[in-house]
Formats: C-alpha cells, structure tokens, sequence
C-alpha cells in the first residue's frame, strides 16, 4: 500500500505532466504546438491579454444586389465596431484599422451596437487589424481605453485614464508582436500630463498637430465646457462656456486648431453644428455652423477636406418634409451650402464621408445600403445593400454604418448587421478597379 506522502506526490507527478503536455501542446505523443495559435479564433475563452494575436477571421462576400465583393473583416460571435467616422480608423502609415470588440469577454455578443451602458463599454478593448493579412492585434487592456484617439502624423494614440493623458505607442507593439516580444502594457505608455482632478473630460478629439487634446466638461445641467490640454506646455487651457451640452468633438484633419462639435441632445438641436479655432495669437473664435430653420433636422456632420463639412438634413419624418433634406455640403469659411441630393428609400440619407478633393461622397440609408456619390454630378452607384435588415428606422438595435474611407482613398469602411448584430466590412470606392 502506498502511502499519503507517496499518493500525493504521483497525483502532483500526473498533474505536472498535464500542464507540461498542454503548455507543450504534445497530446498522446502527437506536437501540436505549430497550431497552438488556432484555438485563438474568434477568442472563445473571452482573455484579456495585451499583444495577443488573432488569425484573420475576414470573409470575402459577393453582394447578392450589386455583384460587388465586400469583405467581412470581422465575422466572429462578438460585437466589433469601428471607430466613429469623425476621427481616423486608421493608424497614420495606413496599415492597420483600430476598431473595438468584445471578444476579450464570454459573454461574447451579448453587448449589442447601441449598448451606452458605461460598464459595458469598460468590458471592451480596441483592436489593430492588418490590412495586408486581417490578422488582429489586442492593444488595450484592463477596465479599458475609454475614448482611444488615433494620432494623425505618427503611429500613436492618446487617451485619458481618471485625470492622466497617456499615449500608447502603437507602432512599437504592432512591431513587437509581429516579432512575438510583447513586453507589458506599461512599456508602451507614457505619461504626458494631467488635467485638474475636478474636470471630467467628455467627448474629445486630438488636434492635427497631436500636440493638444479638445475636451468638453459639463458645467451643471445646461452649460459646458472647452478645454484644450496642451501636451507641451502642460497646462489646460478654457477656450469657452456654451449654455447646451456638446458631444461629437472633431478635429479638422487637414489644419490645426480647429474642431467642429455639435449641440448634443440626443435627437434634434436648435443649432447643431458649431466651430472653434484658435489663431497664432490664441484668440478662440467660437461660432455656429449653418443657421437652421426651426423645422430642419441636421446630424452626423464630418469634416471634408480642410474647408468643407458634408452633413444630413434628416427626413426620415413627414413633418421635416417641408423643407429639401438630404446630404449638404458647406463651405465653413463663406458658409455657402449645395444640396448633393436626397434617397429614394424610406428616411432618406443618415451618413455621409467624402474624399479630401470634394470628388466624392459615401451616403448611406436606414436600411443599410451605402451609395458612392459624385458630389459634383449628383450621379449615385450602389456599392453594397441589406447591412440592417429588416429595419426601415434609425432607433432599431441594428448596426449605424458610421463610414468612412481609407486614407488612401481605396476602401470603404463601415459597421454592419448583415451576418451578427455587429460586424466591420469594407468594400472597394471603385469597385469596377481591381485591388
């Protein structure tokens, strides 16, 4: 009979030579290690593990209506989501979309697209996918980035953590797991300064310098504040105090020290768009953008080029009808507004994107199909159909296309629900050119 000492010892043996078998990935004498990264797929175990990589999970489609390829970059259980089309998606070398998902959780799919609940926000990471391949990259970690902001001249990003900015050297991590030497979070960070406790930064955008973050904080029930946190200075500067909440913060991709940002209300405003810059002297001029009618619905604005804004003047309802809706383009430094047009489907137009050379425009509708528009013609191509199926309306739970388009003009990018409640595919501008 063997003893309790001896007993215990074969069971520690046993157990020992399961974890080395497993680490090892040998099962009944069979090396499995070559593979060891295929059970990552689609990330079933929900790990929350800095640098960790994926295999691609993209799907090549034939669209059922134009006959164009989409590619599904995503197609897991999960819910991923690009970036909002007013900041970049893409790293500043182009080679990498950051999107995020989470596919760090178990639960998987269960936080759907239109989820604002704040910890469910915090279960999600932010993710780098490669252009070249579609494999997937984990860059955040832990209760989560927040606001992610991408930088617009360098591989880095920018985000707040409670009163800090920190900014994340993306391009050395991307560089380091492709190399398979991730180090911790932390040697990708670095503290650039801090804001004062008492401000509670809100929607934000980076200026096209990276060198100033724009902030808003709310000031009581109907006033907030503009903040600029100045990464060389350090200090935190108050640009101004508007009597409405404000969200959307943008800054202007082609010129420094100027964001656009809207009236939040969380359907129509009383003046929606508005613009702050600031000149070499630091004068802050704040002004409205396209003063509207009592009865027009304006939204989901977006800079175009260093001059122009394309926006939607929504007519999803009859009495907004009264008035011509559709896309508008606006000239912000004469305040000249053109009418691009309006769809022929229920609700009209929802999104717009457009090229930095006012060439062309990307719309979408309700029920998920995405337009490629000549802004100077009005002539419209359907590129890809059916991405929020069975739903004419904009407060279903179905996926907001939120496009935009690659920086080097090839792709377009956007969310849909045509496979699971969220998914990011992409389709070629100029399908008729093979990339």
């Amino acid at each position: 009979m063997l003893n309790k000492k001896v007993k215990g010892l074969i069971g520690y043996m046993f157990v020992w030579l399961i974890v080395a078998n497993a680490d090892g990935q040998v099962i009944e004498g069979v090396d499995y290690t070559r593979l060891r990264s295929v059970d990552k797929t689609f990330d079933m175990d929900g790990t929350d593990v800095f640098g960790q990589r994926f295999p691609a999970e993209s799907l090549t489609i034939v669209d059922p209506v134009t006959g164009n390829k989409i590619i599904a970059l995503t197609t897991s259980r999960h819910s991923s989501i690009k970036i909002y089309q007013d900041h970049p998606n893409w790293t500043s070398d182009g080679k990498y979309i950051i999107f995020s998902s989470n596919r760090n959780t178990l639960a998987g799919g269960n936080v759907t697209f239109v989820n604002k609940d704040a910890a469910a926000r915090k279960t999600r990471q932010f993710y780098a996918m490669s252009m070249k391949n579609q494999e997937i990259v984990q860059v955040t970690t832990g209760n989560g980035a927040g606001d992610l902001l991408l930088a617009h001249q360098k591989n880095m990003a920018y985000h707040f953590r409670g009163s800090d900015v920190i900014s994340l050297n993306i391009g050395a991590l991307l560089a380091d797991s492709e190399d398979g030497k991730v180090k911790d979070s932390a040697s990708y960070e670095q503290l650039v300064t801090s804001i004062p406790t008492e401000l509670k930064p809100g929607g934000m955008c980076l200026d096209f310098n990276d060198d100033r973050i724009y902030f808003s904080t709310r000031e009581g029930k109907d006033s907030s504040s503009i903040y600029a946190v100045d990464f060389s200075t350090q200090k935190t500067i108050k640009l101004a105090t508007v009597p409405f909440r404000t969200g959307h913060f943008q800054a202007n991709p082609f010129k420094s020290r100027e964001i656009m940002y809207c009236w939040e209300t969380g359907g129509d405003s009383p003046q929606r768009m508005w613009a702050l810059s600031i000149d070499q002297k630091g004068k802050v001029l704040n002004r409205p953008l396209y003063p509207e009618k009592a009865d027009e619905w304006v939204t989901h604005e977006v800079f175009a080029g260093p001059d122009h804004v394309l926006f939607n003047v929504m007519g999803h309802i009859d009495r907004l009808r009264k008035n011509p809706t559709g896309v508008k383009l606006l000239n912000i430094r004469n305040g000249e507004a053109k009418l691009l047009g309006q769809a022929k489907e229920l609700g009209g137009y929802w999104h717009a994107f457009g090229t930095p050379d006012l060439k062309w425009a990307v719309v979408d509708t309700f029920n998920g199909n995405i337009y490629r528009m000549n802004i100077n013609t009005g002539d419209l191509k359907l590129l890809t159909a059916g991405h929020r199926p069975n739903t004419q309306s904009p407060f279903s739970s179905q996926a907001h296309a939120h496009q935009s388009i690659s920086p080097d003009g090839k792709w377009v990018l956007f969310n849909s629900s045509m496979l699971t409640d969220s998914d990011i595919m992409m389709v070629a501008l100029q399908p008729e050119t093979n990339y």
